[in-house]
């Protein structure tokens, strides 16, 4: 979290806790359900996607925004659902407090443990982590403009406040670079269905599809790495 930037909790119509930024109007999840958005997004188009388009029982992620750590809670859950092996790269700037963190329902309301859900904002930043038999942590602090990556991911999770409120985080240049990151036939998945954005991905040379969004959201985006 940004110094003197003010977050407050809030429960969306799923149940399921999110936060606002009251000073930029910007919530980090769907008021229509934060766990039902980061569902649909990632986990049905992202990472349940890709395993039925690929014979392997391992896979690597990328997120930009770690935020509350819901994507990687529910990718770790489903890891172990589907016994598959995850190692899971995930970048924040500005990471929550315990305090918020520990306010968070996702664990009660997915029925997933919870010390595990804690163990994934308590965990070191900047080493992996072995959080579980199935899943491995690297969490980053830093800018994604920034940071260089020496590995190659098979999914790209982009969700970053939306393009109106951080716009610095949905350039071509950035968009470029979520390609050179992605292993062949690899996915980058993100809420965002901006026209801007689609033709970026299409420059940066992914195939694009505009898929049905979550609930309160007519499009979400999948792209991706053709061989």
């Amino acid at each position: 979290m940004k110094k003197g930037r003010e977050i407050k909790l809030f429960i969306t119509e799923d149940g399921s806790h999110s936060l606002e930024i009251p000073t930029l109007n910007e919530t980090y999840h769907s008021s229509h359900g934060a766990i039902q958005e980061s569902n649909h997004v990632f986990i049905k188009n992202g990472q349940e996607y890709w395993v039925e388009q690929n014979q392997s029982n391992r896979l690597s992620i990328f997120e930009v925004g770690f935020g509350t750590g819901l994507n990687a809670l529910l990718t770790m859950q489903k890891s172990e659902q589907l016994s598959l092996k995850i190692d899971y790269t995930s970048l924040e700037l500005y990471p929550l407090t315990s305090e918020l963190t520990n306010q968070l329902n996702y664990a009660e309301q997915t029925g997933f443990d919870k010390k595990a859900f804690q163990k994934l904002h308590s965990c070191h930043w900047n080493e992996p982590i072995v959080i579980s038999s199935y899943f491995n942590l690297h969490k980053i602090k830093g800018s994604f403009q920034d940071i260089s990556m020496n590995s190659k991911f098979d999914i790209i999770y982009y969700d970053a406040f939306a393009p109106s409120k951080q716009p610095e985080m949905w350039t071509y240049k950035l968009m470029e670079k979520c390609f050179a990151m992605l292993n062949p036939n690899g996915l980058f998945v993100t809420y965002s269905a901006r026209g801007q954005l689609k033709r970026d991905l299409k420059q940066a040379g992914f195939k694009v599809e505009s898929l049905p969004g979550p609930p309160g959201k007519f499009e979400m985006v999948r792209a991706v790495k053709e061989t």
